[in-house]
């Protein structure tokens, strides 16, 4: 309780993670109704008015809500699971190979995450899945480099090495001293990845390889209202808003974390 960025952060991202969860049991309107006239203003009906098709706009950010937090949960934990087992892999690979693996991380760090996801799925149909898989396999090298390099900070330890000089298994020294000194990086680093996660599912929707609908998707939405921003701009500031406080949410946990996990830090509370 003591670290601020983290009870603000657990704040803003509890908040849309309860907006996601209502969204599962309920919503204003059906998702596809378009009962309601083109761009109402906000009402006894439509709380934050409708959009250019006559849709709810609650109702569409409720499960813009659900899809974001989906796919960056979804995403950030194949990426992590991957990125995870790659640094563990360099990290106990001979001198050549883990100098090749290192130039392989570098190179996919360098391709653009957008990019990479958009050539995945352009190789698949646009879906929640696709999405998923597009991103995580987007963000396994900017977890497995970190990863590669706590794991061998580790490995040079002399506590390792008296583990290993009297007869500790290599899944023993994973489990028993190269995990538990490497989780707090590893939870900063995921939690970072989860706003770039949703910024990516966005970026992607936006472009209109996203999830189809009736899946409804802050990027596209955002995209759908550009047309019509100075006719209804809270249809563009609504989506834009909760965007930006899910990533600053994900941003300030990760700060957070980091504040609990690093010893010279919680000196200074």
């Amino acid at each position: 309780m003591r670290s601020r960025a983290l009870v603000a952060g657990c704040v803003l991202l509890g908040g849309v993670v309860a907006i996601a969860l209502v969204s599962a049991l309920w919503t204003p309107y059906d998702p596809g109704d378009t009962s309601g006239g083109r761009l109402e203003p906000p009402g006894p009906e439509h709380w934050l008015g409708t959009d250019r098709l006559g849709r709810d706009l609650l109702t569409q950010l409720m499960i813009g809500a659900r899809v974001a937090l989906s796919i960056g949960a979804g995403a950030v934990a194949l990426g992590g699971a991957l990125g995870l087992l790659a640094g563990l892999a360099a990290g106990f690979a001979v001198r050549w190979l883990d100098d090749v693996m290192a130039v392989a991380l570098d190179v996919l760090i360098a391709f653009p995450t957008l990019l990479l996801a958009m050539l995945v799925i352009a190789a698949r149909r646009g879906s929640l899945l696709s999405a998923v898989t597009a991103i995580g396999l987007a963000m396994t090298a900017v977890v497995a480099r970190p990863a590669r390099q706590q794991v061998k900070r580790v490995l040079a330890q002399d506590y390792v090495t008296a583990a290993r000089t009297s007869g500790t298994s290599w899944p023993g020294i994973v489990t028993g001293h190269v995990l538990p000194n490497i989780w707090p990086a590893l939870a900063v680093n995921l939690a970072l990845q989860l706003g770039r996660a949703v910024l990516a599912e966005a970026g992607l929707s936006y472009l209109g390889l996203g999830p189809p609908p009736p899946n409804a998707s802050w990027g596209h939405m955002l995209r759908e209202a550009q047309t019509t921003v100075l006719v209804a701009p809270g249809d563009v500031v609504a989506p834009g808003l909760l965007l930006v406080l899910l990533v600053i949410g994900a941003n300030l946990v990760a700060d957070g974390v980091r504040e609990v996990a690093d010893p010279l830090l919680r000196g200074r509370w």
